[in-house]
């Protein structure tokens, strides 16, 4: 099986290459904008937000798998920016979908929480009413209606909170701010669940292993949603990241985490009050334990004191 990996620079590629999953099942070609990947993989030049180029590689690689792990990801960026959001969100999943479609290759495509309202009391099931709230909800979901009209086989895999240890994230975030300052502030009204690059990559995995056939042609369908267990705040997030990174020693001390609201710290874009997702369909059908986000963390933190 022939697999194009497409955003082998972001967080979630990079943990993908790194993990070898995807290579130890067929022939990986890694995507990236500049075309450099990590050694001993091969690499290609690709611009998702340019659709003939991207037809040219997908006409380049023949690929029998897409795993489309390129995003735009500036949440807030995207409210002033939203043609490029769309382009490479909305866009290009389309063009990904109807070339697989022709050639009988299956697509995995992530998305996130932000295609929903943000406003639920208990967790988003995959079918529940969607409702963005800002440029780049909208990107994702145009991203995942034209996947789903393509005629492709896919599978469209939420997440949500997503931090590793590498890229820009959260997590990142809060060890840089917690070396610099005494104290911080911290958003203590906006629930969600923290999920690493990892858990997704294992996930992505067992799902490709579940619906590859004999034929080794990938026979794949559905929306799911792939995140750890659990759920907390922005502030219980960092407490829980000060409490981890002291006890592996990332950090010498642990600073004082202040909750606050979020009027209390504007963003151009909305962020949803409430956007933890129901995991159980993806649990289930794929037969498949998401450990609790507090596992996740503790295994991403003592990564990095390890380093």
């Amino acid at each position: 099986m022939r697999i194009l990996l497409l955003g082998a620079q972001g967080q979630l590629g990079q943990t993908f290459i790194a993990h070898g999953g995807l290579a130890a099942r067929g022939e990986l070609i890694a995507a990236s904008r500049d075309g450099n990947v990590p050694a001993g993989t091969r690499g290609v030049q690709a611009d998702i937000a340019d659709e003939s180029a991207l037809r040219a590689v997908l006409d380049d690689v023949n690929p029998d798998l897409i795993v489309n792990a390129a995003a735009y990801t500036a949440v807030d960026k995207a409210e002033t920016d939203e043609a490029t959001a769309m382009a490479v969100n909305g866009h290009a999943p389309g063009i990904l979908g109807r070339w697989a479609a022709t050639r009988g290759a299956g697509v995995i495509h992530y998305s996130t929480d932000y295609v929903f309202p943000g406003d639920a009391q208990a967790p988003y099931v995959p079918d529940a009413a969607t409702g963005p709230q800002g440029a780049y909800g909208r990107s994702k979901l145009a991203g995942e209606l034209a996947l789903r009209s393509s005629g492709a086989n896919h599978l469209i895999l939420r997440t949500a909170w997503v931090y590793s240890a590498v890229g820009h994230n959260f997590l990142k975030t809060m060890l840089r701010l917690g070396r610099e300052r005494d104290e911080l502030k911290v958003v203590a009204d906006q629930r969600g669940t923290p999920t690493t690059t990892t858990l997704i990559v294992e996930g992505s995995i067992v799902a490709i292993d579940r619906f590859v056939e004999k034929s080794n042609r990938p026979a794949l369908t559905g929306t799911y949603h792939l995140t750890a267990s659990g759920e907390t705040t922005w502030h219980g997030f960092a407490e829980a990241i000060f409490d981890e990174a002291v006890t592996e020693g990332v950090l010498a001390r642990r600073p004082v985490v202040h909750p606050i609201g979020t009027s209390d710290f504007p963003t151009p874009a909305r962020r949803p009050t409430y956007s933890v997702l129901d995991n159980r369909s993806f649990a289930e059908t794929f037969r498949h334990t998401l450990p609790a986000w507090r596992d996740g963390l503790h295994d991403i933190v003592h990564s990095l004191a390890s380093q």
